[in-house]
């Protein structure tokens, strides 16, 4: 007899499971061996779900990319973990692994010396690792990770969700290593700070998970200080320290030293230029001309296009017209970086010649770090960066108002005062400036006593400073000495 169709076999498609793979490793740093396991793979994330009232099980809903560095032998009630990851959104974590914290480093080169394919590899013998176990996590759809057969990958991609299954992964990762007595941090650099802060506050509320400390990176907790949106004059003040930093660094303000020039535009930047801004066309022609030439003189733009964009420079154009007398344009990661365009009767990039100078470096290092050192096999693309991720980003949960994580972050530290902050500026971050991110810390509904908790640190770099190797060394002596609980010189 024929089979009927209800006597046909039914196929169903397994539950993914985690493909962590475990490998050993050393490495000298600070004069001392360490012996470390590095877990590299994709953890699956799960979700209680309950149909009319029912429990309907832990459903899989992502599998999120993590590589991980124990020291073997540590004690766990003493060792610190720190949990790192980029921003973008849309941003795998490589940048902070590969160049800042992990125990290998890839060799970038710098301005005017930039290493040339196919690049390569090097003991960090600063890595964090010598004080701190690592994870580093890369939000869905970057790196390796990605959204189950079946869910849609969208619903990670905004500022509550993603805090969500990144605290998740972060939760998982220590109940399941026996972490939770540990000192814990959370480094994040760019966006990553933004989900940095709001962590410090999801993870206490939702888990009751309190941290140590946040590393903060090229900060921006308020999006209203970096905005160029009409009727929001707040980030050109904001902006105008960097913009001095980055001509003196292309020699638009001779030998005065670049102290007494920031002090100068900071100063400026804190009363009579905003003031002169909120004044409109109130402000008398004699006010104005004086402004405009004080604004020209300390961004190394000419008099005549200060007046024309009506004392308002946004920082794309910035980049743009600074050197346009030369056909050149600069970085908008980092201003020590020039490139070519097609012309240069341009208002706007058509690439940013700092990204372009270390993507190369840093997408290959990673592919071949994970696939060749650390034995992982995924014939998936390792996404460094989507741009589809990055322009798909909901923030649903500002609508009508600009994103800000000041409020979480203050609250987070008013029912934890033990936690601590580390933030790290780039003088030359024309993404993120460090005046901004002063004026986001000086907002904080946070009591006096609390200030204390906060150590600010600046580098005469960009966005991603430990590309400038002297940054580099001085950063990660710093950030080693806040995961001791001490202060470096």
């Amino acid at each position: 007899m024929g089979s009927t169709e209800a006597d046909e076999p039914t196929t169903t498609t397994p539950d993914p499971t985690d493909d962590l793979v475990s490998t050993t490793h050393s490495i000298t740093a600070g004069g001392a061996e360490l012996n470390y396991t590095a877990t590299t793979g994709r953890v699956v994330l799960r979700q209680e779900v309950t149909t009319d009232g029912k429990f309907d099980g832990h459903l899989p809903k992502a599998e999120v990319f993590i590589t991980a560095y124990t020291l073997d032998g540590a004690d766990p009630a003493t060792r610190p973990v720190t949990f790192a990851f980029n921003g973008g959104p849309g941003s795998a974590s490589l940048w902070l692994h590969l160049g800042l914290f992990g125990p290998r480093r890839v060799v970038t080169g710098d301005v005017g010396a930039l290493a040339a394919p196919p690049y390569r590899l090097v003991d960090n013998e600063e890595t964090l690792l010598a004080h701190s176990d690592l994870v580093f996590i890369d939000p869905v759809s970057t790196g390796y990770s990605r959204a189950v057969k079946g869910e849609k990958a969208g619903d990670y991609h905004g500022f509550q969700a993603d805090l969500e299954s990144v605290g998740e992964v972060i939760r998982l990762w220590t109940t399941r290593n026996g972490r939770w007595v540990s000192p814990k941090y959370i480094a994040g650099e760019s966006y990553g700070t933004t989900r940095a802060a709001g962590l410090a506050h999801h993870l206490q509320s939702r888990y009751g998970m309190y941290l140590n400390g946040l590393v903060l990176i090229s900060a921006v907790l308020d999006f209203g200080t970096l905005d160029f949106k009409t009727g929001n004059d707040v980030p050109y003040p904001m902006f105008l320290p960097s913009y001095a930093a980055i001509a003196h660094y292309h020699g638009l303000h001779g030998d005065r030293a670049l102290p007494d020039l920031l002090a100068e535009a900071e100063e400026f930047a804190s009363g009579e230029y905003p003031a002169a801004l909120a004044r409109g066309s109130r402000l008398s022609t004699e006010d104005r001309d004086r402004v405009v030439a004080r604004l020209a003189a300390l961004t190394g733009l000419s008099t005549d296009y200060v007046d024309r964009v009506n004392l308002r420079v946004e920082h794309i154009r910035f980049f743009t017209e600074l050197l346009r007398h030369r056909k050149q344009t600069v970085g908008r990661l980092d201003g020590r970086f020039t490139g070519w365009d097609v012309d240069y009767g341009r208002e706007h990039l058509s690439d940013d010649p700092a990204s372009s100078a270390i993507m190369g470096a840093y997408t290959a290092g990673i592919n071949h770090y994970l696939h060749t050192e650390l034995a992982y096999p995924n014939d998936l693309p390792y996404e460094v960066l989507s741009l589809e991720v990055n322009r798909a980003w909901s923030f649903k949960e500002f609508e009508n108002a600009h994103v800000t994580v000041t409020d979480k972050l203050a609250a987070a530290m008013r029912a934890n005062p033990h936690l601590r902050l580390h933030v790290a500026s780039g003088y030359t971050d024309g993404a993120t400036p460090y005046f901004a991110t002063e004026h986001s810390l000086a907002q904080l509904e946070i009591p006096a006593q609390l200030r204390d908790n906060i150590e600010v640190f600046y580098y005469e770099a960009g966005h991603m400073m430990y590309v400038h190797e002297p940054s580099r060394l001085r950063q990660s002596a710093d950030i080693a000495a806040f995961v001791r609980g001490t202060v470096s010189n």
